[in-house]
């Protein structure tokens, strides 16, 4: 097992890595940019050394910089957390060529699956079902309107090596099509350094379901139940909840079977999800694989009772998955609201600030994953997401009823966020219901976009 792990990241992830490292007795290296110097993270860690400046580029994606920090600090292994370096492949090939172990798969598995249309022939290949479209990149407007008139309209553009939502546009004609294809291969190009795209047939109201792997260095993979992600804005994720109503024991051995082969088609090991969209008649596809603990990992640990960053660390440190299949029990419901530096009320308008009045939840079957203190300053810079707030019960109302009562308690003023739009979805008889799909936050606002 690692003596010391230097953690990659900032924000609630970070702090998340820090106490999963703690409760194993493994000590921890903070990074941190010039705007992260008072952050929780840096505080909780054993050490911390600030890398580089307030942006992004000059500290937690400066690789030499990150590097430069292990190797000072001695450190046995670096923890990418999510975003940022985590599916950066060059970066993990960099660590196992300084014998510091990247805690996350290989750098071949990270290349291959970041490559959504390779990764896509590979399951293909391993007889996992795909989305109609387009096999190899699109680089001409006469080769997409050719794929989109041979698979009809409405078909989606998007970049091969994307996420995040960037790079992706829906079409509904010929005219969208050329504008998008141009436009996609632009924000590609500048997002990651990529302008590949391809086209694909637009599955209309799909639900987002992944399923949470796990995989040993001997190829020993299982999955844990499904995460229901279709409440997104924007390909943005906003409210996640696991099971999901959509999928049934059946369903669920079918796909989660499915998700290994996957994983093992990939030569996967420790945590990842493999991503699908399920239409309105049952049918699902792989859409991609994320190399990477999830945001949303927590609401899988409170329905199956693991902590996903341990394991995460045991298996990149080489120790055998002692779970089979047959252990892996759900039980209860969980929901997760992401919390974000965002106004809604203003096309979702970033809103950092200093925090002057900070009130967490708490309760009976309330969680709380942040950074966030009173008189925390949330710099511009970053992702504006300030904390996962994660609610669990026997039931999906259970689970329900405490995140309307945990929403009520949770005070971050004076910054917007998006506490009011959840207190609005969790108050709607539609999400009660269980009847959504990716498109529901644009119907729920009225600014779906029939182009």
């Amino acid at each position: 097992m690692f003596s010391k792990i230097l953690i990659a990241n900032r924000g609630e992830i970070a702090v998340r890595i820090i106490r999963a490292c703690k409760e194993m007795s493994i000590r921890t290296v903070a990074v941190y940019s010039e705007a992260d110097r008072s952050s929780l993270h840096v505080q909780l860690a054993d050490e911390a050394i600030c890398i580089g400046g307030p942006k992004a580029e000059q500290s937690y994606l400066n690789i030499p910089a990150v590097i430069s920090a292990a190797e000072i600090s001695d450190v046995d292994a670096i923890h990418p957390g999510y975003g940022f370096l985590s599916e950066n492949a060059h970066f993990a090939e960099i660590c196992e060529s300084c014998n510091v172990a990247f805690i996350g798969p290989t750098s071949e598995s990270i290349r291959l699956l970041g490559d959504k249309i390779a990764a896509k022939d590979l399951m293909r290949k391993a007889g996992i079902p795909i989305i109609t479209g387009s096999v190899t990149a699109v680089r001409s407007k006469e080769e997409a309107l050719n794929t989109a008139r041979r698979i009809q309209y409405p078909v989606i553009v998007k970049a091969a090596a994307g996420g995040g939502g960037r790079g992706m546009r829906v079409c509904h004609n010929d005219v969208r099509l050329i504008s998008a294809l141009m436009t996609c291969q632009a924000e590609a190009q500048a997002s990651f350094g990529n302008s590949d795209v391809f086209v694909e047939k637009f599955i209309e109201e799909p639900r987002h379901i992944e399923f949470q792997i796990l995989a040993d260095s001997a190829g020993h993979t299982i999955h844990l139940g499904e995460r229901d992600c279709t409440i997104q804005h924007r390909h943005q994720k906003l409210i996640e909840e696991s099971p999901s109503p959509a999928v049934d024991p059946k369903l669920r051995r079918k796909m989660g079977t499915l998700a290994v082969r996957a994983a093992k088609a990939a030569n996967y090991r420790t945590c990842g999800t493999v991503e699908f969209l399920l239409d309105r008649d049952g049918n699902f596809y792989f859409i991609e694989m994320n190399t990477r603990i999830q945001v949303e990992h927590p609401v899988t640990e409170a329905v199956t009772g693991l902590d996903l960053i341990k394991e995460q660390i045991r298996t990149a440190a080489g120790e055998p998955l002692d779970l089979k299949q047959d252990d892996v029990r759900l039980r209860g419901w969980a929901m997760e609201c992401r919390i974000n530096a965002s106004d809604p009320a203003n096309g979702f308008a970033p809103s950092p600030g200093r925090i002057t009045q900070y009130r967490q939840p708490g309760g009976p079957g309330v969680r709380v994953d942040t950074h966030l203190y009173a008189g925390y300053d949330v710099p511009p810079f970053y992702d504006s997401l300030l904390a996962k707030l994660i609610t669990f019960g026997p039931t999906r109302h259970d689970a329900i009823r405490v995140m309307q009562r945990a929403l009520e308690e949770y005070q971050i003023e004076p910054l917007r966020t998006t506490i009011p739009l959840h207190k609005q979805i969790f108050g709607d008889p539609t999400f009660w219901r269980g009847q959504i799909s990716t498109d529901y936050i644009d119907r729920l606002l009225g600014t779906k976009d029939s182009s």
